[in-house]
């Protein structure tokens, strides 16, 4: 799957929290803190940068699809 090069930090944490489940814990400097205790606790960090790196990017969505067990393609759709 090929991911979108122009996502920014605000729109994939805005993303996590409306449909999988995150809320804002805190925001330090220009990175995002968002934390779940859904199905167990995970907290990741997410740069406030537009767009993200595209490493990043696919970091974040490998951590969450993890945790969440489900695939990257239905995180990148509920952008």
């Amino acid at each position: 799957m090929k991911l979108s090069r122009n996502v920014s930090g605000d729109a994939l944490a805005r993303a996590l929290r409306k449909h999988w489940g995150y809320a804002k814990v805190h925001q330090v400097g220009s990175h995002i803190i968002l934390q779940t205790e859904v199905p167990s606790s995970h907290r990741i960090s997410i740069p406030a940068h537009s767009p993200l790196r595209i490493g990043t990017f696919n970091a974040i969505l490998r951590s969450v699809a993890a945790h969440k067990a489900i695939s990257r393609e239905q995180i990148v759709a509920s952008l």
